[in-house]
């Protein structure tokens, strides 16, 4: 069994002052406005993981391969072109919440928003709900 590093670890950082260095004024407000979203709906305070991702929580995976590491439950990265959720365990089981979401794009575990307003955060919020139970039913976690 092999545990070899991660490239995205979590660092020191503080996630309010990645955010508030973001020049663009609307990705920044909602950067800001993610921020407390997943605060609220995680209760976990904010870490940054690289240096563009926010995440909440953590967690043990263990492939097959027996590749194994630690990786954030659920988190968010404000990117340039978009926003990018990352609600990891994908989206087979939301396709009712993807279809009240709004305007998004997927990928494999990261949901793609232009811009907040373009979404209901509602939704958004049961997505990440969805995803913290999911992974904390699934996994070994920790609340840091």
């Amino acid at each position: 069994m092999s545990k070899s590093e991660n490239k995205t670890t979590q660092t020191d950082v503080s996630p309010e002052a990645f955010i508030n260095s973001i020049e663009h004024p609307v990705r920044r407000q909602d950067g800001l406005r993610l921020l407390e979203i997943f605060a609220e709906e995680t209760n976990l305070a904010p870490k940054m993981w690289g240096p563009s991702i926010i995440g909440y929580g953590r967690y043990h995976y263990k492939y097959d391969s027996g590749r194994e590491g630690d990786f954030l439950l659920t988190g968010f990265s404000p990117r340039k072109t978009s926003l990018v959720l990352y609600i990891l365990p994908g989206y087979d089981d939301l396709k009712d919440q993807l279809a009240r979401l709004g305007k998004h794009k997927v990928g494999k575990s990261c949901l793609y928003i232009n811009k907040l307003a373009d979404v209901d955060e509602d939704v958004l919020r049961e997505m990440i709900r969805f995803d913290m139970q999911y992974m904390r039913a699934k996994y070994e976690t920790w609340d840091e």
